[in-house]
Order: C-alpha cells, then sequence, then structure tokens
C-alpha cells in the first residue's frame, strides 16, 4: 500500500534511538510522507549523520537532540526544548532498546540495568513529559512503541528485554484508557524478523543460524519484514486515519510467532564453550561499532 506523501503533513514526531537500525527507517519513513521528525538517541555524532542522511533525500524534515532517555531530568529538559525551538508533538515513538543474548545466571546487574532501564524507564519518562503536556495543554497525541512477541511468549537468554517490553506493553494497554479521554492514544507494534545492522550481530552472534529468533526460513512468508511495511503501519497508528484505534499492539512478522518458536529456546541446545565463542563474537560487533562511531 502507498499512502500520500503529504500525508502526515503538519504532523511533529519524536523517535527516540532514532539514529540507528529500525528507529533511524522510521525517521526515513515519516519525514518522506511529510512529518517533522526529532530524533533522539544518545550519540551526536550518529543522529548527526543520521539526520543529514535523511535530510539530504527528504528536505530539512529531521532534527536531533542527545538525549539519555534513562534521565527523567534529561528527558524533561529536551522535550521542554522541543516544544520552545519547534513547537508541540503530535507523536511519539518509543524505540530506543538495548539488547543481547546471554544466559540470565551470567547477567551482570549492569547488563541488567542497561537494557531494561532503557526500555522501561525510557519509555516512561519521555511518554510521561510528552503526555503532561498534551494534556495541560488540550491537545491530542499519539504514541506508539516497538515492542516484540515476546511479550507474549516470554524468551530465554534475552529475560530483561522481554520483562521491559513487557512493561512497555502494560503502559500502552493502562495509558490508554487513563488517557483516553484526553485525546490521547497509545499503541504498540511488535516486529519479527527485521535486520538491522549492530542489533542483528548482537542477537545472532554464532555461526549456527538454526539457534535463535532470527531465520526468514521459520517466517510462513518466506522473508524478513521490509521497513517500508514497519513504517506504514506505524504511520497509520500516528496518523488521524486510525483515531479509534488505542491499547492495541499489532504484531507485524508474516505469521511468525504463530507457527515457530519465535524466541531463542533453541540456544539450550549451545554449551557453554559455544556461549563463550558467542560472547566473543558479540564484543567484536560491539567494538566494531564504536570504532564505527569514533570516526
Amino acid at each position: 500500500m502507498l499512502y500520500d506523501k503529504n500525508c502526515l503533513a503538519g504532523k511533529r514526531i519524536l523517535i527516540t534511538g532514532g539514529g540507528t537500525g529500525i528507529g533511524k527507517g522510521l525517521a526515513h519513513h515519516m519525514a518522506s510522507h511529510g512529518a517533522e521528525v526529532v530524533i533522539w538517541g544518545r550519540r551526536t555524532q550518529v543522529l548527526e549523520e543520521a539526520a543529514k542522511e535523511i535530510n539530504a533525500e527528504c528536505g530539512e524534515k529531521v532534527f536531533f537532540q542527545a538525549v539519555d532517555i534513562r534521565n527523567a531530568e534529561s528527558v524533561e529538559a529536551a522535550m521542554a526544548d522541543i516544544w520552545e525551538k519547534h513547537g508541540a508533538l503530535t507523536g511519539v515513538v518509543n524505540n530506543a532498546a538495548a539488547n543481547f543474548i546471554a544466559p540470565t545466571k551470567d547477567l551482570s546487574p549492569r547488563g541488567y540495568e542497561a537494557i531494561s532501564s532503557t526500555v522501561m524507564d525510557g519509555a516512561f519518562f519521555t511518554t510521561q513529559a510528552a503526555g503532561r503536556r498534551w494534556i495541560e495543554q488540550g491537545l491530542k497525541g499519539s504514541v506508539v512503541s516497538t515492542l516484540v512477541t515476546w511479550i507474549w511468549t516470554g524468551s530465554p537468554y534475552v529475560v530483561p528485554s522481554s520483562m521491559a517490553k513487557a512493561a512497555v506493553h502494560a503502559m500502552t494497554m493502562s495509558l490508554a484508557v487513563e488517557w483516553a479521554r484526553y485525546g490521547i492514544r497509545l499503541n504498540a507494534v511488535a516486529p519479527g524478523p527485521f535486520p538491522t545492522d549492530y542489533a542483528w550481530e548482537m542477537l545472532n552472534p554464532t555461526e549456527d543460524s538454526s539457534v535463535g529468533a532470527t531465520q526468514a526460513d521459520q517466517v510462513p512468508m518466506g522473508r524478513f519484514g521490509e521497513m517500508s511495511e514497519l513504517g506504514n503501519l506505524v504511520l497509520l497508528l500516528l496518523s488521524d486515519g486510525a483515531d479509534y484505534i488505542t491499547g492495541e499492539t499489532i504484531c507485524i512478522d508474516g505469521g511468525h510467532h504463530l507457527a515457530a518458536p519465535s524466541t531463542f529456546a533453541g540456544l539450550n541446545s549451545m554449551t557453554d564453550a559455544q556461549w563463550a565463542q558467542a560472547k566473543t563474537a558479540a564484543k567484536a560487533a560491539s567494538d566494531k561499532a564504536k570504532a564505527q562511531r569514533s570516526v
């Protein structure tokens, strides 16, 4: 389905984690359909490059702020800056996430907090900061959060992510009821396999492609999802055309979670030696990403 290229004209949308991966793809999709987009992330250089790349194609539609969404004060200050410099937001996409596979018994408190605080705390602080302003000013708004199908099934080896995403799912349903009378809608999407750089390496750092949740041959449609397909769904939920949809999490995975174990249960077969190898590969991917960002 093709949407009119100006269907989001007049919309101002914030996307957290907007400098890379799915967030960057969504930023491009919204900007290419007429929206003004603000992207948040922690790395200024990454955000600047993403905004420059999208703006070269879409015009001056994308702006950026370096924000640690795990910190409520930072979120509040950045949100106030948006309202002052650009005007009120019409939509928020809670997309920022952190994740890696690991046996839960080996997970450090720091590793657990890095994942859970980014996903859960960040989504709450961002949603609350925007929602409070909408309510105070009598404005309508739409929030869309990027979740996973593990919110319904759980998944081994990504327990902090499963827990945090489930919390955002609960927030979506809860605030949909609490804020409906203000004209504020909250929904979420649960994508299946949509490959992105770095995140894909972190979730599939082994040579054995049969033990994770990242295989196209386990999707009934026989392929990975395309960014335009996810973008169209998020676009719909942010638009006025979905004004009666709230409190829903919509799966977009080609039937993956219905037909296959779309979790990391297959990793139960890995030995300690294989886990050590996977950890080394994940660290190499992380170091590579850091090196690229410093260039």
